[in-house]
């Protein structure tokens, strides 16, 4: 995904409407917000104003609709507006409102991608905040819901729709941009099977909805006040609601969504997922002290121990010596190492055996350090029990620790691991020897 700005509004703009549940007349105004703000709710009918950020650690219920909250405050149904500003590439904004809900309007995102461009984009002096996906994620619910999220160079939405008893399965996958979320999703309106909704209607919880802002399916027959905007409206309004849920990360995402059977529980719980993933991937550097003094080897004091050299020595600096059993190196991996090239072209990943070599060399330098076996080169005898957890990237730092078993003459036996932000990436039982040169 190409770098890009930040964009806010450049003026403030309203508009008013029923809401959902109550029925009551709400005033909702978009308003422009500095670089790394993100999108907050502003209830302008409570004392002090308090404002709710649009992020999923704010995410109280998702039952039918995705409600955020502080306290006692709370905004209901968020889901359609988050979707506009996503879709058409807003990443700051204020979103006052004088309820606590949104109008439900004509049950599509339309009249708040109209706001936005009565309001107008204006580019910001900061970059984006972009999560590039390199691994998959996968959530699975009881329910059947099925959300995968795995690479891609853009962000594109692949959906399956599926009602009760299979009824009215519908399939859509696009790519996400403003002008293919303002033609093709934003319209799309809310959808309830009546069987559903019926239970709701007898005890008041949605007095505002109607056949003006809802499709409702009742057996095979399709009721609402105008046609179908769309053949497969209702996969399309599903993705209109994924792009809700998912800006709730607080950041964008350059992947590939999968969606079967899509609600707002599963949807909200893969952007949970994200989240947790995207705070990983901030902490660039583990949050380690690297001890200075006696302990410590740069890569000087490295090779004066290791015959390896360019492009084979896979350890940096050793971090830390713990007595005579336990070391701890460190790798920084760039995209300058020369086995990305075809490892793998458009997706570069550190071989799981290059991660093996690293613990190896870490291993050899305690074996020196311990046995004081002089220049003399290390050479693999077997590695057990290696497993591969997660993947390397360029950007990461590699952790290298290594721990002695067995020592007896010039044969050591070692359990190692990698990690990367204190998670385990690889890990096995090597035994080496040590030979003279």
């Amino acid at each position: 995904m190409a770098f890009s700005n930040q964009r806010t509004l450049t003026k403030s703009a309203s508009l008013e409407g029923s809401s959902l549940h109550t029925g009551e007349q709400v005033v909702l105004t978009l308003a422009p917000a500095p670089a790394d703000h993100g999108i907050k709710f502003k209830r302008v009918d409570l004392p002090d104003e308090p404002t709710i950020d649009a992020k999923i650690e704010f995410v109280k219920h998702v039952e039918r609709a995705t409600t955020v909250g502080e306290g006692n405050v709370k905004v209901h149904t968020v889901e359609h507006v988050v979707s506009a500003l996503h879709g058409m590439g807003i990443d700051n904004a204020i979103v006052e409102l004088n309820g606590n809900e949104p109008p439900i309007c004509d049950g599509s995102a339309a009249p708040f991608v109209e706001l936005i461009r009565k309001c107008g984009i204006e580019e910001q002096n900061v970059l984006r905040k972009v999560f590039e996906i390199r691994e998959p994620l996968h959530i699975e619910s009881k329910s059947g819901s099925l959300l995968t999220l795995v690479p891609s160079s853009g962000f594109r939405i692949s959906c399956t729709q599926v009602g009760p008893e299979g009824r009215f399965t519908q399939y859509f996958s696009t790519e996400i941009t403003p002008e293919i979320y303002e033609r093709q999703i934003a319209p799309a309106r809310t959808f309830v099977f009546y069987e559903d909704v019926q239970p709701l209607m007898d005890k008041g919880l949605i007095r505002g909805g109607s056949l003006e802002n809802a499709v409702v399916v009742r057996g095979e027959s399709v009721m609402s006040k105008e046609p179908l905007r769309f053949p497969d409206e209702f996969v399309r309004h599903k993705i209109l609601d994924i792009l809700g849920d998912l800006f709730l990360a607080g950041c964008r995402i350059a992947g590939h969504v999968i969606a079967i059977k899509p609600g707002h529980g599963p949807n909200t719980e893969l952007t949970r997922a994200i989240s947790k993933r995207y705070a990983q991937m901030l902490a660039m550097v583990p949050p380690r002290t690297i001890p200075r003094g006696s302990a410590v080897m740069d890569t000087k004091d490295i090779q004066a121990v290791l015959p390896h050299r360019y492009p084979f020595l896979m350890v940096d600096r050793i971090l830390s010596f713990e007595g005579e059993k336990k070391i701890v190196g460190m790798k920084s991996v760039t995209i300058n190492e020369p086995y990305f090239q075809g490892h793998f072209p458009g997706h570069p990943v550190m071989p799981g055996v290059l991660q093996v070599e690293a613990m190896a060399q870490v291993a050899s330098i305690l074996m020196s350090k311990v046995k004081a076996v002089g220049n003399g080169i290390g050479y693999f005898m077997s590695a057990d029990e290696v497993k591969f957890r997660k993947p390397v990237f360029p950007g990461d730092t590699l952790i290298i620790e290594a721990e002695l078993l067995r020592a007896k003459g010039t044969i050591g036996k070692a359990s190692c691991r990698c990690l990367v932000n204190e998670e385990v990436t690889s890990e096995g039982i090597l035994l080496f020897a040590f030979l003279p040169e």
